[in-house]
């Protein structure tokens, strides 16, 4: 087929793949001419060198120039449909070989041209040649000229040097060469020919390219054929290299090969006819030359190449008889090449041929080359391989062939040959020389006289004595190979008693092996079957068979124990009976020439087949052949049974032919033997037969293996047939002597005698019973009588394997005896000796399993029993107490025996027997049972017999747990049985998880089989077994998640049953979706089925199996591992979610079970989800989950912490918590509401303050820096401050302590009080403005620390209010609404605080602006009247601030303010309330005229003048400060009045003008100053920024001029002055007495006369001596100089009365 019509349907096919956007053909063309547009500028740029150009081409040349390029280019861009480079290079291949079908010259003309392109890429040149061969194949014959070019440049590029690159373009080039051929064989041999000349080494491709011409034009290339080869001849020297000889012998054989087609389809030829001898003749040189010189060469490869080109030169030669002779010359040399290197299998091929025809023309080798010929054949068989040898086998057929040629030549020779080698001792030799003699003896060859096979058989009897293995096989194959070849004559002696002796030595040897001997064993195996095929070989084939040889056959049956053997003895002995029967004679025969023979007796021989067929299928099918055999046998035997076996044993063959060793029943076949041997014996009722059967059955015991199949029937077979018996007697002496022979260490031999036993039971039960009673008497009499046994002092434990056989024996005795017997004898002296072997001995695991065994035997006898009426087992109880002992003793963590898996079978047996157990038996049963086995580890995958045992254990565990269910199937049952299950499915391990849930799954799908609907589960129940079973949908175990899924399964659909609810397909197809994402591995599917999962059953559930379930998922978390914690969290979320609207009453009991848990858990993600359901929870019922969070204790948890973290994670939550939060906080201070809903409760109840506290500093902290909380500022900073008014006292701390030791002993931590959270919130709060500034003023100030400190507190909060209303004027309004509420509370600290800051609100417009001056005056009076010192302070001190923030309205509210003033004045007052009253007065009265005091003037006053001696410094300064206000407020009406208050108050402000407080001092000096008016006398207006010594000097020149002036004006004053100043000395404060001292002076310096006569000197004198007593240096001092100016007064008084003055 032609390229065009390969691709053409590949191109459409693919084309039509690719669709759309396929580049079409004619789109390439246009595509690869356009990138080759740069080369079409000078098409003949690149070959101006090259030979004239043809005619104009209309452009093909460039076309196949740029198609070519295309296909060299390593970048081709992909097309859109995915068409790769490779693609695109074929269609461009394609495309050029389509237009050479229209213009093939000339397209071939263009490649050619193409070639002849200097420096052309090796890859371009093989892509034009294939185009070429395409091309020349397509078209056929082309234009000589173009051929006569292409045939010159392929030559010529097949003969350049050969490198790596040049050999591909050499061997493209020969091809195409080869391609041109066919149909210009001429110009192409010409070509050749004339690179190929005489004595001269022409290219290995031109000798290539010879060979290709050949095999494809043979008959054009015959009249070649002889110069060729002539030309090839004179090469051979001259070829020293090893590629170049390979080329020669490689084409030599393909000339070869030709030359021999050609000889067979001469009648084909049309040249001139070469005959085969004369090919023949041109051909040996060759073959000579190969032969003698290059196959002694190194070089493997040449020898190679030489022996495979020798096959078809000698079938040219091996013809011609004068040339064969030659050919026969050299054989040596070529068995020389055995020992080199040279697969020997190729030699050998060459040998053979040369042989064989030296046999078909009969003209042997020289009989002088024999010899060699035979020694190296043998030594290929008989040595050891070498290793490099890769077809030995081969190898060894082909010399096989090689000797029987020989032997048809040589017969004698040979077996002269292989009798030398046999007298040779060497294994290897003899077997191989054996060997060798069978092949030859096998040889279907007519000249294989007799002589030649009686010269075989001497050289075999010379082996005879030779006992190894492998020459022993070999003789038995000669003799097997003898009968079938016809040579049965020769076998008879010596070779059927070779026969006999080896089937003897093999079997003795197979059955007393060694296991140290594994290697013999095998070769015996292999000797014993060549014997047993050389027996059937024999048996079959030879006629006439004596009878010596039949006898050791049917002795070889009884005696020997190798059965393997059996079958094919058997066959052949039936094979024999049935020729001797045909000859009449035969039967007779056999008895009357075996005298000498001890020949079976028949139930000998029928025990013995019997046992041996109970495994049919062993030793090749034995069972059958021992049928035929007892069938033909049957008249021998027992004629009674006869007929009875011709109608039975046909079809006991039919059976087995029916089924194979894989296919049959033990059980079965076992059975059928068995009716076949209770018929037989019934053939023989009356007769001693069966005793004498059980007798040779008995004998046989010892006979074979433990265990073995053969032993087990036996004992069975014994067991019936003793029960068929009739002689009590005889039978218990059986019995009797079968306990005491047997090995009870041996489990196979104990059990078989307890299967006999129990066999027996059914005819002999009394009998048994007696036995037993026997025996255990026998061996309680003396240790010695049971010596013959196993029971010896020695080995201690053998007794116990007694005792447990004795009490399995009465356990089989119990099963198969009659129903009535067994009621009789059950209690006693059945189950009573089982319980008294197992109690007396110590107990092992085998006492312990025999225990276990017998009684679930007898348990299941009386279960089986039809009419048990009220039979009580009396021994039930007993019987338990053992058997839960034994389970107790059993390690939980190990199984390894079936003790407890028996022991809760044996209790499930029990549990139906009564008297039945009660409720509280039945779940002590079932947790110890659970307990034993839930914690196994599950065995590995490679533990077979582990394996067995777990899931034996797991099954049994079922099946106890099923039958002590059915008792209490009901609610309170299911609960128990699942509060047993639920500690080991809340397991952390993932086997107790898996088996408890499996468990948990077998229970409940009984439990709803059984109850249904009838008994509905009890109130919340049904919540928490879902709850248990839920996270176990996302175990890690994948049989865990399924038995798990089924459990709720079965639970919905119990739970729908029972409630009625709707229940549609939809929901189970739902959940069958979900338990099939269960199976994958996939946890994220897992988890999302469980979510599923929870949302079908969601909407069964009420409200209070809602509450359960969520509490029994809370309480499992962190029982496990975290993928269960995950699953329980998914469902609560869940629930939550569709149910959380429903559940307001049970919100308290959810949160609280979540709450509890919640401290527990370690992993983020599983707190997570719980925290989104309390947020959810939250989300419906706010005012529960507040209250509930804020009962937790403190200090707050990390679990708490998480939870309002997560709030203020969502800010608009956040902010409605924190609306909650303060209303917690203001409660405190508001009146109490009734409550009117759920909700209100919640709301109303008791919650922590410090909690409340901690959660709002955590939430400020925590909410989006970005949320400044604007809204919320005001009503959080004023909570906050309330919140911290409260926490000054010292109780404040108390209930917070008292949450404290609810939970913890110690104290809190000192960083969590409620000052600190307060601040530390305040100041979140305030950092959140981004008002640097006002946090920056606030540390500087140290507002924080004032607020901190109780004795500073209030003053940090006007600093705070005064700071806040500086800064934030847009939260004015709402603060001021604020105070006012705080100042109405009934909370003395919330009035407090808000007066506080409502002080530093009087003293701005605020309150006036918006309206709030009224109320806020109305509540500052109540203030001001309340009893508490701070609250009458801050009144006060606020109603004094009105006259800063609202002046204009201090005229209105006058009357109130100055009656509030000074009844802060009046009474026993503290002092601060008087101070702060006097302070308000002064700030009042500078707003206010003379007229607007009105009467109350004159109080003021004389309330004033009250405090000036007043021990406290703070009164004094304020009642300066008072005065000195009252002093500006006088007018023209109260002048007067006012300067008799002046005149009363004067000596109290003189002499405090040196008050000790300096402020004092100074108000005073300044009261002095505004009064001094009064007086007449100007004094300066201000002493501001005076010194105190200028001060003093100016207060000296004020006392001096008053006192002159009062001494001329008013003397009688200044006397009252003095009297009033003296009664200062006695003053408290040491300035003021040293004042005292010193104005006295003053005034005594300037009285006059008249008035000091008035004065009392002594008591002055007295007064003043006694300050110089005086503590204070000053006063003592000052009263020295006034004393000195009282003596100065008093000697001036005394002169003037002597000298008459005055």
């Amino acid at each position: 087929m032609c390229i065009r019509q390969r691709t053409g349907p590949f191109l459409v096919v693919y084309f039509c793949s690719t669709q759309e956007r396929t580049l079409q053909k004619e789109e390439l063309e246009e595509e690869m001419t356009e990138a080759a547009a740069d080369s079409n500028e000078d098409p003949l740029e690149e070959t101006e060198d090259l030979e004239p150009l043809e005619p104009d081409d209309g452009g093909t040349f460039q076309q196949v120039t740029n198609l070519l390029n295309f296909m060299d280019s390593g970048a081709a861009k992909t097309d859109a449909a995915g068409a790769g480079p490779d693609m695109r290079k074929m269609l461009a291949s394609v495309i050029i070989t389509e237009k050479a079908t229209s213009e093939p010259s000339v397209v071939m003309n263009a490649l050619i041209r193409c070639l002849q392109v200097p420096k052309i890429s090796t890859q371009r040149k093989v892509n034009i040649y294939n185009i070429l061969q395409e091309i020349i194949q397509q078209e056929g014959e082309l234009e000589e000229q173009g051929v006569q070019r292409l045939v010159a440049i392929a030559s010529k590029e097949m003969r350049e040097t050969l490198e790596a690159e040049g050999y591909v373009k050499a061997e493209v080039a020969s091809d195409t060469l080869a391609a041109l051929s066919r149909n210009h064989f001429s110009l192409v041999m010409y070509e050749l020919q004339h690179h190929l000349k005489p004595l001269n080494l022409t290219d290995e491709f031109v000798i290539i390219t010879l060979a290709k011409l050949a095999n494809g034009n043979v008959f054009e290339f015959m009249p070649y054929m002889g110069i060729t080869l002539a030309t090839i001849f004179t090469m051979l020297r001259l070829a020293n290299e090893a590629k170049m000889r390979q080329v020669i012998c490689s084409a030599t054989e393909t000339f070869c090969e030709t030359v021999q087609f050609y000889l067979r389809h001469l009648e084909d030829s049309v040249y001139p006819v070469m005959t085969e001898d004369q090919f023949a003749v041109k051909l040996f040189p060759l073959y000579r030359y190969f032969v003698t010189v290059w196959l002694r060469n190194q070089n493997p490869e040449v020898k190679l190449g030489v022996i495979k080109s020798l096959k078809p030169m000698l079938n040219l030669l091996l013809p011609n008889d004068d040339l064969r002779d030659q050919v026969y010359d050299y054989i040596p040399l070529l068995l020389a090449e055995y020992r080199g290197s040279l697969e020997a299998l190729f030699i050998t091929q060459v040998l053979r041929q040369i042989l064989e025809m030296s046999v078909t023309t009969n003209t042997p080798v020289p009989e002088m080359q024999l010899h060699t010929i035979f020694t190296e054949l043998h030594v290929q068989v008989c040595a050891k391989v070498p290793a490099q040898q890769q077809y030995s086998s081969q190898n060894l057929v082909e010399i096989v062939q090689c000797f029987i040629a020989l032997a048809r030549s040589y017969p004698k020779e040979l077996m002269k040959f292989f009798f030398s080698q046999i007298e040779m001792s060497k294994e290897a030799i003899r077997v191989g020389t054996l060997t060798l003699i069978r092949a030859v003896v096998s040889a279907d060859e007519p000249r294989m006289n007799i002589r030649t096979i009686s010269l075989a058989i001497r050289v075999v009897k010379n082996t005879l004595s030779d006992t190894r293995f492998k020459v022993r096989m070999a003789i038995l194959r000669i003799i097997g190979q003898l009968a079938l070849s016809g040579y049965q004559d020769r076998i008879k002696g010596w070779g059927l008693k070779y026969v006999s002796v080896q089937l003897t030595l093999s079997t003795y040897k197979l059955t007393n092996h060694r296991e140290s001997f594994y290697q013999r064993d095998l070769e015996e195996k292999m000797v014993h079957k060549v014997t047993m095929d050389t027996v059937r070989i024999i048996t079959s084939s030879v006629s006439g068979m004596t009878n010596e040889f039949w006898v050791r056959l049917l002795c070889y049956i009884m005696e020997t124990d190798y059965t393997e053997a059996l079958t094919p003895i058997c066959i052949s002995l039936t094979n024999l009976a049935e020729r001797q029967l045909h000859t009449k004679d035969a039967a007779a025969g056999v008895a009357s020439k075996s005298k000498h023979v001890d020949l079976p007796a028949p139930q000998k021989l029928l025990a013995r087949l019997l046992v041996l067929m109970s495994s049919p299928y062993k030793g090749e099918g034995r069972g059958i052949a021992m049928l035929n055999l007892l069938r033909t046998l049957s008249q021998s035997i027992a004629p009674s049974m006869a007929d009875m076996w011709e109608a039975e044993i046909p079809l006991l063959v039919k059976y087995l032919e029916e089924h194979t060793e894989f296919t049959w029943n033990q059980k079965t076949w076992e059975d059928k033997l068995i009716q076949f041997l209770r018929n037989s014996l019934k053939k023989t009722r009356g007769s001693n037969w069966s005793l004498r059967l059980s007798k040779e059955l008995n004998n046989q015991i010892e006979s074979f293996d433990s265990p073995s199949l053969e032993k087990g029937f036996l004992y069975r077979a014994l067991g019936f047939t003793l029960a068929m018996g009739l002689e009590a007697d005889k039978v218990e002496v059986l019995l009797l002597e079968l306990l005491y022979k047997t090995d009870y260490s041996n489990d196979f031999d104990r059990e078989g005698v307890i299967l006999c036993f129990g066999l027996c039971a059914r005819g002999q039960v009394k009998t048994v019973l007696n036995v037993l009673h026997d025996f255990e008497e026998r061996i309680q009499e003396s240790e010695q009588s049971w010596q013959i046994g196993a029971w010896r002092k020695d080995h201690p434990w053998r007794r116990e394997t007694v005792k447990s056989a004795l009490m399995v024996i009465y356990s089989c005795v119990a099963s198969y005896c009659h129903p009535q017997m067994l009621l009789t004898h059950v209690d006693n002296p059945i189950t009573a000796k089982i319980i008294h072997h197992y109690s007396s001995s110590c107990q092992d695991i085998c006492l312990k399993m025999a225990f276990m065994k017998s009684v679930m035997q007898v348990t299941k006898a009386i279960k089986n029993i039809k009419d048990l009426e009220d039979f009580q087992f009396a021994q039930k109880m007993t019987l338990t107490g053992i058997i839960t002992a034994t389970i107790k003793e059993e390690p939980t963590n190990s199984l390894v025996s079936p003790v407890r898996t028996m022991a809760m079978e044996a209790l499930s047996h029990l549990s139906n027997l009564k008297p039945f157990y009660s409720m509280e038996e039945n779940n002590e049963l079932m947790d110890i049972s659970i307990h034993s086995v839930i914690s196994l580890q599950p065995p590995a995958e490679d533990n077979e017999s582990i394996q067995t045992l777990y899931a034996n254990a797991m099954h049994a565990l079922e099946q106890l747990m099923e039958g002590l269910m059915q008792r209490q199937l009901d609610p309170k049952g299911l609960q128990e049985m699942v509060h047993l299950l639920e500690k080991w499915i809340l397991s952390e391990k993932e086997g107790e998880r898996e088996k408890a849930t499996n468990l948990h799954l077998h229970l409940m799908q009984i439990y709803v089989q059984s109850i249904g609907v009838c008994i509905p589960l009890k109130l919340g129940q049904f919540g928490m077994l879902v709850g248990l079973m839920a996270p176990c949908t996302c175990d890690s175990h994948r049989r865990t998640r399924i038995a798990s899924m089924d459990v709720l399964s079965s639970l919905l659909d119990l739970h729908a049953s029972q409630t009625c609810s709707s229940w549609g397909p939809s929901k189970e197809l739902e959940l069958a979706k979900c338990k099939e994402d269960l199976q994958g591995p996939d946890v994220e599917k897992i988890f999302s089925a469980s979510s599923r999962i929870a949302k079908v059953a969601c909407v069964q559930f009420n409200c209070d199996e809602v509450v359960s379930l969520i509490q029994k998922l809370c309480e499992n978390i962190g029982a496990m591992d975290l993928q269960h914690d995950k699953a329980s969290v998914t469902w609560i979320g869940t629930f939550l979610q569709m149910r959380a609207k429903e559940l307001e009453d049970k919100v308290a009991e959810i949160l609280g079970a979540i709450l509890v848990h919640l401290p527990i858990l370690d992993h983020l993600e599983v707190r997570r989800c719980l925290i989104e359901g309390i947020l959810l929870l939250a989300h419906y019922h706010q005012e529960t989950v507040l209250t509930s969070l804020l009962r937790q204790p403190l200090p707050m948890e990390r679990h708490l912490r998480e939870v309002w973290l997560a709030v203020a994670e969502n800010v608009p939550f956040a902010r409605t918590m924190l609306h909650g939060l303060m209303g917690r906080l203001q409660s405190r201070f508001t009146p109490k509401a009734n409550a009117t809903s759920k909700a209100d409760i919640w709301r109303l109840a008791a919650v922590d303050p410090l909690m409340t506290l901690c959660t709002i500093h955590l939430l400020i902290q925590k909410i989006d820096v970005n949320d400044k909380l604007l809204d919320l500022f005001p009503d959080l900073i004023y909570t906050l401050l309330l919140q911290l008014s409260s926490s000054q006292g010292p109780e404040a701390m108390s209930p917070v302590l008292k949450t404290w030791r609810l939970v913890h002993a110690g104290m809190l931590p000192e960083e969590i009080n409620l000052q600190r959270i307060t601040i530390q919130s305040m100041q979140l709060l305030f950092r959140r403005l981004n008002s640097e500034q006002l946090v920056h003023t606030l540390e500087e100030q140290g507002v924080w620390a004032l607020l901190q400190s109780s004795s500073t507190f209030l003053q940090g909060v006007g600093l705070l209010a005064r700071l806040c209303m500086r800064s934030m004027e847009g939260y004015r309004q709402r603060l001021s609404e604020l105070v006012l509420r705080g100042m109405d509370s009934d909370v003395l600290s919330c009035r407090i605080s808000s007066t506080a800051v409502c002080v530093e609100f009087m003293s701005d417009p605020v309150l006036y602006q918006e309206k709030l001056l009224k109320p806020t005056v109305l509540l500052l009076e109540k203030g001001a009247d309340q009893e508490d010192e701070a609250l009458r302070v801050l009144s006060l001190r606020a109603l004094g601030n009105m006259a800063l923030g609202a002046p204009k309205k201090v005229r209105q509210y006058r009357k109130l303010l100055l009656e509030k003033c000074l009844d802060s004045l009046r009474g026993p007052v503290s002092t601060s309330v008087t101070s702060e009253g006097m302070e308000a007065l002064a700030k009042i009265l500078a707003e206010l005229r003379e007229g607007d005091v009105g009467s109350l003037f004159s109080v003021l006053c004389e309330q004033c003048r009250a405090f000036f001696d007043s021990e406290s410094e703070l009164l004094r300064l304020k009642a300066f400060v008072l005065f000195g206000r009252l002093a500006k407020v006088v007018g023209i009406s109260k002048k007067h009045f006012f300067k008799e208050e002046v005149k009363k108050a004067w000596i109290p402000l003189l002499l405090h003008c040196q008050d000790p407080c300096p402020d004092a001092a100074q108000a005073c000096v300044a009261t002095v100053f505004q009064c001094a008016h009064f007086w007449g006398w100007k004094a300066p207006e201000s002493s501001s920024g005076r010194s105190d010594s200028s001060t003093a000097d100016e207060m000296t020149v004020l006392q001096t001029t008053l006192c002159s002036i009062l001494t001329q004006k008013k003397p009688a004053v200044l006397y009252s002055f003095l009297l009033e100043t003296m009664t200062y000395v006695s003053s408290n404060l040491p300035r003021i007495r040293s004042a005292a001292c010193d104005l006295a002076g003053v005034i005594m310096k300037q009285m006059s006369a008249h008035h000091l006569k008035k004065l009392d000197f002594p008591a002055l004198r007295d007064s003043l001596q006694e300050l110089q007593l005086d503590s204070d240096p000053g006063v003592r001092r000052a009263a020295l100089e006034t004393l000195k100016i009282l003596d100065t007064c008093s000697q001036h008084l005394l002169l003037a009365s002597s000298g008459g003055f005055c």
